[in-house]
């Protein structure tokens, strides 16, 4: 066992309390958006895993405006953590889709509710035109601001495959010109896509290519099928695609990633839990803190550590 000042992998937590100088908490919001890959200005039908409803909290209501589900939010969390600091997490669909003036106003309305020091803003990466990215380099100067980019995979075919509507190069593209505004740039990618596991060494190779990219932090999680989506369908009639972990096997596709991505590279999130109900192949059962603790156990049998494996080209 490590001592308590060593960390096998950089926790987002810690990273997230230094940068802010206080306790934060993400609150999720659904201000409206919908999807280029939706509304068929790139494609219809989303991507084929895709349920909006997975992400959303109760005090996550687009009949709401960003403040009231931002003050619904903070009730929440207030009974347990009353000195807490907030981050307006705008989570649902792509929300950098819409004109320049409604973005700024869904935004600096976020940042003027009390007790709100910063923004996450989740999107897609053929979503970021220069004129946001100016005004977004301006407000990094004056909130913490984290851009969070859907990569999903970096295999073209993959992503093709779940009707993802953009390549690899763009997500890559998307990624150095935030970083290069001095953003911090997150990244999502999605483990167990169908035909991924027919891949040899896919996981190091998704861990690689990823780190090439100046990303600041990372999000991972397992393959969730949801009810009511393409991807559900297709697994009802092609099972074989699709390779269903156990939490042990899963924790170690977790465990090669972190060892083969780049030492300074922050994990936010190793696994995700959808609504049992929403859900068309059961879950788990665990909460993502207890996935958290048997990955920090079996890191530590296996002495291992982030970048160990991480190959600089």
């Amino acid at each position: 066992m490590l001592p308590d000042d060593h960390k096998r992998y950089n926790p987002f937590g810690t990273w997230i309390t230094e940068r802010a100088g206080c306790k934060v908490q993400k609150i999720t919001l659904n201000a409206g958006f919908t999807c280029p890959n939706r509304d068929g200005t790139v494609g219809k039908g989303g991507c084929t895993y895709c349920n909006n409803q997975t992400f959303n909290p109760a005090f996550c209501d687009n009949g709401l405006s960003v403040t009231e589900q931002l003050e619904k939010g903070k009730g929440f969390f207030a009974r347990k953590y009353p000195e807490m600091k907030y981050l307006a997490y705008f989570q649902a669909y792509t929300n950098t889709y819409a004109e320049l003036e409604v973005l700024k106003a869904k935004y600096e309305e976020a940042l003027k509710v009390d007790g709100v020091v910063g923004l996450v803003i989740a999107t897609r990466p053929d979503c970021m035109p220069e004129p946001l990215l100016d005004y977004l380099e301006e407000l990094n100067s004056r909130c913490l601001l984290i851009v969070e980019y859907g990569v999903e995979s970096t295999d073209d075919e993959v992503l093709r495959h779940i009707n993802r509507g953009h390549d690899f190069l763009c997500a890559a593209q998307a990624i150095a010109k935030t970083a290069e505004r001095g953003i911090a740039t997150g990244a999502h990618l999605i483990l167990g896509l169908p035909g991924t596991h027919q891949i040899e060494g896919y996981v190091e190779k998704e861990a690689g290519r990823m780190s090439q990219l100046p990303v600041t932090t990372m999000k991972i999680h397992q393959l969730q099928i949801i009810k009511n989506t393409p991807m559900a369908e297709e697994y009802q009639l092609h099972p074989e695609r699709f390779h269903r972990f156990t939490v042990d096997e899963y924790i170690d596709e977790v465990i090669r990633f972190v060892e083969c991505s780049r030492p300074d590279i922050v994990f936010e999130r190793f696994v995700s839990q959808s609504p049992a109900q929403l859900l068309a192949v059961p879950g788990w059962g665990l909460k993502n803190y207890q996935f958290t603790e048997r990955v920090n156990r079996r890191m530590d049998e296996l002495n291992a550590q982030q970048g160990r494996l991480w190959k600089q080209k």
